[in-house]
This record gives structure tokens, C-alpha cells and sequence, in this order.
């Protein structure tokens, strides 16, 4: 899969273009780095590992990673599959966070910009160890960006430890663009389907000046654990967050790798989610 163009290029095309404004950050090609909600979430909104170890099966290859990803089937609603979610970056999200807002802990600035960069970088859980793959989908003035990637498993725990403490570290903070404009950023934590080894879920909402005018980008995000690999969803943009259409996902979407792992071809339509 063809990398993204690089974050100069991709800001100034997002600064000629609305669509890129109303665009998603989501989860790309790179490797580090779990929630609650109705009947099938964790006991706790935060990071919960499996009661028991994850049993990775076979290695995931390229193929596997593909096979693994999410159709426009396994959606609700009008969502349309694109090819050019690996070109996807807000311009809400560019910007050096200003350390004066953490009098007392410096080094939370650095994990609230590294929050920041990767999600613009689609790389919120580091680089792949290995296969990875990734598709996105729009419907409205929303994406929803979908990956699949195998990491290192230390690497991996590592990542969505660090997912976890990040609505304290970074609850709320202040950015500063290219310009001097300032953005609000707030961090917390987020429902995710119980499903996986691990996961973690935020929820990242960002206020800011898009062409001259306010706007807020909403953007819902899930990391979750299948043996040594993840997926990543992220979901929202500038009409508000997509919690419903990103736990759907994360259902669907854990499922699909269980059964690349054990060797299975996921089945086309939804339905996978048991």
C-alpha cells in the first residue's frame, strides 16, 4: 500500500482544500500503543486486558491484513468506500502544543503532541512489525478511517497503556498553528466493544478556525488487540464524533482478524460480530 505524501505536502493540500478540512485523521502504516459501552463493552472505560493471554495464530501477511478489513457491508447507514483514505489529514490537527499549559508535568506535552501528530499521521500504535493495511469510508462531511497491522507485542501493550493515560495527561490543552492561531484540545476517555484481547477508546475534540470561521473537529477513536496484532478506527469530523458507526467497526472488525488468524476467510456481509 502506497504511503501517505509527506505531512508538508498533505498541509498545504489540506490548507487549499475544505475537503481536506472536513477531513478524518485515522490510523496508517506505522507501531505502539481498548473502553465500555451497552451490552457487549468492558466492565471499565478504560484499557482492560483479556482475561487471558492473547494466542496469536499465524503470522499476518499482506493478503490476511486485506481480507481482514471492513467493507461497506459491515456498516450501518450511508457509508461509501473510498480509495484515497491513505491521503487523509485535518489541518485542525497540525500544530505544537504549548507547554506552558502543563506547569507541573512538562513531559505530558510531549505525550498530548505525539497524540496530536499521530493521529494526523494515521500511526496512533507506532510502526507495524509487519503487515498492515488500511480503507476508509465517508458519509456526509464524516470519515471513518479502518486499519489492520501487526506490531510488536511489547510495543503493542506499551501503546495501549499510553492510549489509556492520556485523558489525564492530556484532558485539556492548547495548540498553536503555523500562523499563531490557537486550538483547544480536549482528551477523554471513550466506550469500545468488548472485543479482542485489549483495547482502549478516546474520544478527541479540537476547536479551531477553519477557513476563517470556527469549527470543532470530533474525531472517535478505538485501538483494539487480536493476539499480536490491532485494529485502529477512527471516526468524525467536523459535523461531530461517530460513536455508533465506530463500534459497529470495531465488532465487525475484530471478528474478521479472528478469523484471518485462525486461517478463515471472513465472509463478505455483516453478521461476524458473536
Amino acid at each position: 500500500m502506497s504511503r501517505r505524501p509527506s505531512r508538508p505536502v498533505r498541509v498545504l493540500a489540506s490548507a487549499l482544500s475544505l475537503g481536506a478540512l472536513l477531513a478524518l485523521a485515522a490510523c496508517s502504516s506505522d507501531g505502539d500503543g481498548g473502553g465500555a459501552a451497552a451490552s457487549d463493552v468492558a466492565g471499565s472505560p478504560l484499557a482492560e486486558e483479556g482475561r487471558t493471554s492473547p494466542t496469536p495464530g499465524a503470522r499476518l501477511t499482506e493478503a490476511g491484513a486485506r481480507a481482514a478489513l471492513i467493507t461497506e457491508t459491515n456498516l450501518e447507514g450511508d457509508w461509501n468506500q473510498v480509495k484515497t483514505a491513505a491521503s487523509w489529514g485535518d489541518t485542525l490537527l497540525v500544530g505544537k502544543v504549548d507547554v506552558a499549559d502543563f506547569l507541573t508535568a512538562k513531559a505530558d506535552a510531549a505525550d498530548c503532541q505525539r497524540l496530536m501528530d499521530s493521529l494526523y499521521d494515521d500511526d496512533l500504535l507506532g510502526r507495524p512489525s509487519g503487515a498492515n493495511a488500511l480503507t476508509g469510508f465517508e458519509q456526509g462531511d464524516s470519515r471513518l478511517l479502518y486499519q489492520v497491522a501487526a506490531y510488536n507485542p511489547v510495543r503493542l501493550s506499551a501503546a495501549l497503556g499510553w492510549m489509556k493515560s492520556l485523558p489525564v495527561k492530556c484532558d485539556q490543552f492548547t495548540a498553536t498553528d503555523a500562523k499563531g492561531g490557537k486550538r483547544t484540545v480536549q482528551v477523554t476517555t471513550s466506550s469500545v466493544p468488548n472485543q479482542g484481547d485489549a483495547r482502549q477508546g478516546l474520544r478527541v475534540v479540537v476547536q479551531g478556525t477553519a477557513n476563517g470561521e470556527p469549527a470543532t473537529l470530533t474525531l472517535d477513536v478505538a485501538a483494539v488487540r487480536v493476539g499480536n496484532d490491532a485494529i485502529t478506527v477512527t471516526a468524525g469530523g467536523l459535523a461531530g464524533g461517530e460513536h455508533a458507526s465506530l463500534e459497529l467497526a470495531v465488532r465487525e472488525g475484530a471478528q474478521r482478524l479472528k478469523q484471518v488468524n485462525a486461517g478463515k476467510t471472513p465472509a463478505p456481509g455483516p453478521g461476524h460480530n458473536a
